[in-house]
């Protein structure tokens, strides 16, 4: 059986090694580099599962490092720098990222995000999906957190979907001439597919789920985390940055105004619905 693979690519070196020990903890077989030419060689090499790029490096920087990633691989890309403003975690979203870290970050917290990533599937929403990773929900031992997280109006419980505990999830999702298939993770407008990342086909996907409820930028972000409320201790502000930066993309494909909103409303202070 072949073994899972993971490629760092940080020029610190002490960042470095900490982030190939925590993967080779979590029983990866890992290759590093110190530049984005070379970490893109492994990349193209060793056909990883996994890539965690350093956005400030020599050379190109690791949002190019991650479009050239992208252009070869499906791997599940995680960002991490030293940099916390919202343009950074824009630009790293849009070059095809799954996942942004802010340093300092903790281990535990880079383990529980990789565990989240890979229990969703590979690839683009628009193409045929693979599998989670089956050795996804052990990837680094089970976890202890409990299920709850902290929106901007109190305390949301995530241990239940959008849609009724122990209900099939609906095999299509419809409203104003857009159409989502779950199952087949296809949207489509008018008609017409839409090519949507990952994220962005969940988001839609949970918004057009909840019907009028409002679901809070932290009930999105932690849905993002760990499907169907699966525990994190993580979540923060810049996760709440990241989920507006993907509603903005997510908008910006489907040609909604923010002001006049076919489908995604903005309730302020505290998330979004579906319209009515």
């Amino acid at each position: 059986m072949s073994e899972d693979v993971a490629v760092v690519i940080e020029d610190g070196e002490d960042i470095r090694e900490l982030l190939a020990q925590v993967l080779t903890q979590g029983g990866f077989v890992v290759h590093a580099a110190a530049d984005g030419a070379t970490g893109v060689e492994l990349v193209r090499e060793h056909d990883p599962i996994v890539v965690t790029i350093d956005v400030n490096m020599p050379g190109i920087d690791g949002f190019e490092t991650a479009r050239q990633v992208r252009a070869i691989s499906t791997a599940y890309i995680v960002m991490i720098t030293a940099r916390g403003d919202e343009i950074d975690t824009l630009v790293g979203l849009q070059t095809g990222a799954d996942d942004y870290i802010v340093k300092p970050f903790r281990p535990r917290e880079l383990r529980a995000r990789i565990e989240a990533m890979m229990r969703r599937p590979r690839v683009l929403a628009s193409t045929h999906p693979s599998p989670p990773h089956p050795s996804a929900p052990q990837a680094f031992g089970a976890t202890d957190a409990v299920s709850h997280v902290a929106s901007e109006t109190g305390s949301v419980d995530l241990t239940g979907a959008p849609w009724g505990e122990g209900d099939a999830e609906p095999a299509l999702l419809e409203h104003r001439g857009l159409r989502l298939e779950p199952g087949a993770r296809v949207v489509e407008l008018d008609g017409a597919e839409v090519e949507l990342t990952r994220s962005e086909f969940d988001i839609l996907r949970m918004l057009l789920s909840s019907g009028r409820r409002v679901v809070s930028k932290m009930q999105l972000a932690g849905m993002l985390r760990g499907e169907r409320g699966e525990p994190d201790h993580y979540l923060s502000e810049h996760d709440a940055r990241a989920i507006e930066v993907h509603v903005a993309n997510l908008r910006r494909k489907l040609g909604e105004s923010p002001s006049d909103p076919r489908w995604i409303e903005t309730v302020r202070g505290v998330g979004y619905r579906r319209t009515s």
